[in-house]
Parts: C-alpha cells; sequence; structure tokens
C-alpha cells in the first residue's frame, strides 16, 4: 500500500508541475527513474519492491500493449500512404537492419554470449520510444516530415520488433536450458510463427468487429457521452485477455487489434482513443519508477567495459548507421539523416522486453545478467541524453529549416501531455 501511495503522490505531483520542468530539459522519465532509485534504495530508501514480484511484469505487460494499442489506432492509413517514404524506410530498412547491427557488435564484443542471447540483445535494443523526445516530436520548428517519421517509427517498431524478441527469448530458453515457456508471450521454433499468425488473428477480430459496432452504435445515437474511450479500453484489454487465455502473443495482438480499429472506425477517433492512451502514459511513469527502484542498481553492479562499449555504440553507431543506409536516395540532407539517426531513443519497450528476460529466463546465468546490464545501462544514457537534447537540437533544426514554422504541410505547436506524449 505505501508504494501505491508514493507512486499516486508522484504521479499528481508531476502532473501539476511537467511544464515548469520539462522546460528545464528534465523530462518525466528522468524524474521517475530518479525517484525510483531513491526511495528504493541506498540510505533514502523505505519501499521495498522485487523485481521478482508477479505484479511488476504484469504492469509492464499491461502498459506495453495499452500503448501498442493506442499507436496503431492512431495511424492514418492514407497519411501513411501519402508520406510513407520515410517511415518505411525507417521500419522496412532501418529497423531490420538496427537489429542485424546489434547483434554482430554483440557477438564481436561479447564473445562468450551464445549467438541466441547475442541475437537476443540486438533485438530488445532496437526499438525506439518517441516518449523520451516528446520535445522534438512536438516542436513545430522540426520539419513536421521528419516529426511524423519519427512518431510513427516509434508507434510502430514496438509491434513488428515483439515477434522477434519473444522468438529470440525462447530460442535462449532452450540454449540455456529453461526448456518451454508456458504461459508467457513467447514459443520456441514452429510454434512461434503459429503463435504469432493467431495473435494477429485474434486482434483483427477483436479490433475490427468492436470497430464497426463501436461505428454503428454512434451513428444510431445509442452511445452515451464518454462511452467510446471505455468501450475502446475494453477492446484493448479484451485482446490482452484473450490471446493470453489462448496462450498467443498478446503484444502483437494487442498491436493489430489497434491497426483493425482504425481501419473498421475509418477516421481518427482522437476522443475514443484517448483512454488507453492516457492510461498507458499513466502507467509509464510507474514502469520508469519500477525501473530504476528495481532494475537500475543491479544492472549497473555488473557493468563491464565490454557493456559501457555496447550501450555508447548501440545508441548511435547501431543506430546512426542503418538509419542513415535507409535513407540512401530519400532525398533526405545530411542535417536531417543524422537528426532521425540520432532520435532513436530506447525506452519503454525495451525495458518490458527486459521485465520479460527477467520472467522468463533465469536471471542467475551469466550471459542473462550480461543482456539485462547491457540494457539497463543503454536506456540509462538514452533516458539522460535523449532527454537533455530534445530542446536544442529541435532549436538547432529549427535554425537550418525555418520554413518548418510556417511552410506547406506544418503543424502548429499543440500542448505537451504531462504523461511524455503530446495530445491527439
Amino acid at each position: 500500500m505505501a508504494v501505491i501511495i508514493v507512486l499516486a503522490a508522484l504521479v499528481f505531483v508531476w502532473s501539476v508541475v511537467a511544464g515548469r520542468v520539462e522546460r528545464l530539459d528534465v523530462t518525466g522519465p528522468i524524474v521517475f527513474v530518479v525517484a525510483g532509485l531513491l526511495l528504493c534504495n541506498g540510505p533514502t530508501g523505505f519501499l521495498a519492491i522485487s523485481i521478482e514480484t508477479a505484479g511488476v511484469h504484469s504492469i509492464a505487460e499491461v502498459t506495453l500493449v495499452l500503448l501498442l494499442f493506442a499507436d496503431a489506432a492512431r495511424v492514418d492509413p492514407g497519411d501513411l500512404r501519402r508520406r510513407a517514404g520515410m517511415p518505411i524506410r525507417l521500419l522496412a530498412i532501418g529497423l531490420p537492419l538496427t537489429i542485424a547491427a546489434g547483434f554482430g557488435l554483440a557477438a564481436a564484443i561479447f564473445t562468450d554470449l551464445p549467438w541466441q542471447l547475442a541475437a537476443l540483445l540486438g533485438a530488445v535494443l532496437a526499438p525506439t520510444d518517441a516518449a523520451l523526445s516528446a520535445a522534438v516530436v512536438s516542436d513545430a520548428r522540426v520539419p513536421v516530415d521528419l516529426r511524423r517519421s519519427l512518431n510513427v517509427e516509434s508507434g510502430l517498431n514496438d509491434g513488428i520488433a515483439t515477434p522477434v524478441v519473444t522468438t529470440c527469448i525462447a530460442a535462449a530458453a532452450a540454449v540455456i536450458g529453461t526448456g518451454l515457456l508456458p504461459d508467457t508471450a513467447s514459443h520456441p521454433g514452429s510454434a512461434a510463427l503459429i503463435d504469432i499468425v493467431g495473435a494477429a488473428a485474434i486482434g483483427a477480430a477483436v479490433g475490427f468487429i468492436g470497430g464497426l459496432l463501436l461505428r454503428r452504435a454512434g451513428t444510431a445515437g445509442w452511445i452515451t457521452p464518454g462511452g467510446r474511450p471505455v468501450a475502446v479500453l475494453m477492446l484493448a484489454i479484451a485482446a490482452f485477455a484473450i490471446s493470453r487465455q489462448l496462450d498467443v502473443n498478446y503484444f502483437v495482438a494487442a498491436f493489430v487489434a489497434g491497426l483493425a480499429l482504425r481501419g473498421a472506425i475509418g477516421h481518427d477517433d482522437a476522443e475514443a482513443t484517448e483512454l488507453p492512451e492516457l492510461l498507458g502514459r499513466i502507467l509509464s511513469l510507474v514502469v520508469w519508477f519500477l525501473f530504476g527502484a528495481a532494475l537500475l542498481v543491479d544492472g549497473l553492479e555488473r557493468v563491464d567495459w565490454r557493456i559501457a562499449v555496447y550501450a555508447v555504440l548501440s545508441l548511435t553507431i547501431v543506430r546512426m548507421g542503418p538509419v542513415a543506409l535507409a535513407m540512401v536516395g530519400s532525398g533526405s540532407d545530411r542535417r536531417s539523416t543524422l537528426f532521425v539517426g540520432w532520435f532513436g531513443p530506447r525506452g519503454l519497450a525495451t525495458v518490458v522486453f527486459g521485465l520479460l528476460i527477467v520472467e522468463e529466463l533465469p536471471l542467475a546465468d551469466p550471459g542473462i545478467q550480461t543482456v539485462v546490464a547491457t540494457m539497463v545501462l543503454t536506456v540509462l544514457l538514452s533516458v539522460l541524453a535523449h532527454g537533455a537534447t530534445g530542446r536544442p537540437l529541435a532549436a538547432w533544426m529549427g535554425r537550418h529549416h525555418p520554413e518548418a514554422d510556417a511552410g506547406p504541410g506544418a503543424e502548429p505547436p499543440r500542448p505537451r501531455s504531462p504523461f511524455g506524449q503530446p495530445p491527439p
């Protein structure tokens, strides 16, 4: 109960002061990671949180499910088709190359690591999190195409990377000797394909049928004020619960359900997706608190020079090299390519994947310890570096692209949400 009281107080205070604090380039993830570190560790720690607690893993899973669903539900298929060039390049070329580069770097640096764990490390650190660079995504000084591309990339690459991560977890379990992984998001071998296809089918059915019913009920005037957000939240929960009950990948199911809902509704219903998105953002702050409380200290204690080198290269070369290759022939100038390459922060999805690793694989194994410690250090560096550089680099881009403020297709500045993402 003490943990709930403290978290409620922290979220309340952050909601009240976020606008002022973020002008100092201090983001919500930074605040909650530090709060978790101080309140649960060392001489100032009076709260006890264990990484082995089932509730910690459940919160992380539900958070990613809601965010995957909400992000997918906000994707406009028509707009994506019209402006698909850069997002498709980042997702279809940049993301696979990033996973491959992370895998290759891990195999080269951690020579004692089985290739399955090296592949797992590359996949876990590939997805990006726009919430850590929300100052960029919502800043009208940055060209609108760059902001839209970063937002679409971060919204979709979690769902695309999830099957790769869960398959790698299953492969790692086999090589370590853990065996099959019941009641989890991961399955080994050919079962992984069946798992993903089944999850996609469940998500498509829940999202599309639910979206059709929602649209027809709205046309008939049956929905009470505020009913649409509740109904959409229940669709996200239904996709998660059904897929978990049937033992298929609930992350993929939630992601596909969001896409199917958007297709069934036929337009961007900001009010309908507001509740799952808002709840996901609030829970994401809780996950950052848990990261600081339960993962950070243990992870940093295992850091050595190899882990430090990998973390730095993961945030730079491993991200920026594939982005540069993906942008070849796109007409993007060097400054824009560097900007997009740098703003690939590792955040919530990586933390959730890390918690899945802790849940499903033996933390006593030296290889798993290396993977978790590398993930922890990379995320910590990303929270600090990308959180601090968002506004200054947005201003830098604005000086070199003055047309971004008022040019054709530019979007006006929007109010910032205290929970890390600009509201719809």
